[in-house]
């Protein structure tokens, strides 16, 4: 959730109470909803660098360094093609949207502005449904492209966009009725069974190597307790980018890091090995990455600082979702955990406040002082507030590209712990 202070018909700007999320919105009445004020025009130079440094590694790996097999290099082509149309559609769509929402009063004001001009500007908030519906679109024209009607992949494909448009759903179903978090932790696990249903891969895990000696066995088949862990997984990953929120662009630009990793780690993958059905797991995965990123992308380029729109916990639980298909389905969930480190220390800080041990606020935002621009941490358990307790105040723009580092140097970790430990832990 952004760092958003929600609004109803009837509410004013007072908060409310306790709930977990670092929320950012208070809505007003529809009759002094201003919904044809157009939004601030997208941010074209952070895109623009974003898009050059995640291209040139990515099309280095993919057409010079490794020897990729023609038709799958046709078929990633073919999805970054799609992904590409996908980006310049969100940037058109998400100006549309923001009108129609804020007819309906879906808008907030900015806490982390409180006190300044920004803070009064009524922002257009729940956009995650357009790139969530955008994205859907894309994967389903894909199949034309690259599946045929026996293909094996075709059933997995088909469950794991069925688990994604089921928290697309629940996700606008939260950004409008406004569920309480212990009900939304469970959400997950509703939208995942389509997913476990359909899943056919294996259930086992290679034990690691300085192991073997004390299990006895190489490769466990852990049955039904390697479906809980999937669904467990997905629970996680969905509501871990939810929760490490409250900065313009910290959603959006974790989940753009984050895809990024996924994409790299999937063609060195698909680079190194020869095993056919392990290639497609992992091109299987880019197919579902790739339009991720793009849409993302040109999200961010609204809810970059100073944002002009809100993602909400649409777009959240729809990327959280997404990431966890990818890591289930490519079988590097593993690999994905270790990407997600910000956000397992994020959760790990939040437990105290999440289950009740500590009194919760509604919202576990920094406090930002008008006077000088800065943010400084709270007593909230976030990683956020604990950021700005040990490197002192910041602005808000400032903390999350902070942030975002912390981010990408966690996922540069994973890829040293898997060059380090290669041959020697599994």
């Amino acid at each position: 959730m952004t760092a958003r202070k929600r609004a109803s018909a009837t509410a004013t700007t007072t908060a409310t109470a306790a709930d977990s999320r670092p929320a950012q919105a208070d809505h007003k009445s529809p009759e002094s909803t201003s919904s044809d004020q157009p939004i601030a025009p997208p941010k074209w130079g952070v895109i623009v660098k974003l898009s050059l440094l995640f291209s040139i590694p990515y099309f280095y790996l993919l057409f010079y360094h490794y020897k990729i097999e023609q038709e799958l290099k046709r078929s990633i082509l073919i999805n970054a093609g799609l992904s590409l149309t996908g980006f310049f559609v969100t940037l058109k769509m998400i100006p549309v949207a923001s009108r129609y929402v804020l007819r309906r009063s879906l808008f907030g004001y900015d806490i982390n502005k409180k006190g300044n001009p920004q803070g009064t500007v009524k922002v257009p908030e729940s956009l995650g449904i357009v790139v969530g519906i955008i994205f859907l679109v894309l994967a389903i024209v894909f199949q034309y492209f690259n599946f045929t009607a026996d293909s094996n992949w075709l059933v997995e494909y088909n469950a794991a966009l069925a688990s994604i448009c089921f928290m697309i759903l629940l996700g606008f179903v939260d950004d409008v009725l406004d569920v309480p978090w212990r009900v939304k932790l469970l959400l997950p696990s509703f939208a995942t069974l389509p997913l476990l249903m359909a899943y056919a891969g294996h259930t086992t895990i290679i034990i690691p190597k300085p192991l073997i000696p004390y299990v006895g066995l190489e490769v466990l088949d852990l049955g039904w307790i390697y479906n809980l862990y999937m669904a467990l997984l997905a629970v996680f990953c969905t509501n871990s980018i939810n929760i490490h929120a409250g900065l313009n662009g910290l959603e959006v630009g974790q989940t753009v890091v984050i895809a990024f990793a996924i994409m790299i780690h999937n063609i060195m993958q698909i680079g190194a090995s020869s095993n056919p059905e392990y290639q497609q797991a992992h091109a299987f995965s880019i197919y579902l990455v790739q339009p991720l990123l793009a849409i993302s992308l040109a999200l961010l380029s609204y809810n970059w600082y100073p944002s002009s729109v809100f993602v909400g916990d649409t777009y959240t639980v729809f990327a959280g979702m997404t990431m966890a298909v990818v890591g289930i389905l490519g079988h590097f969930s593993e690999t994905l955990l270790i990407f997600f480190l910000p956000q397992v220390l994020n959760f790990l800080l939040s437990v105290p406040q999440l289950f009740g041990f500590i009194k919760c606020p509604r919202h576990r935002l920094p406090r930002f002082n008008p006077e000088t621009g800065l943010l400084t941490g709270t007593p909230d358990g976030t990683l956020v507030n604990l950021y700005l307790k040990i490197f002192g105040p910041k602005s808000e723009k400032s903390l999350c590209i902070h942030l975002l580092i912390v981010q990408a140097v966690g996922c540069c970790f994973c890829f040293l712990l898997r060059y380090l430990l290669a041959g020697w832990y599994k």
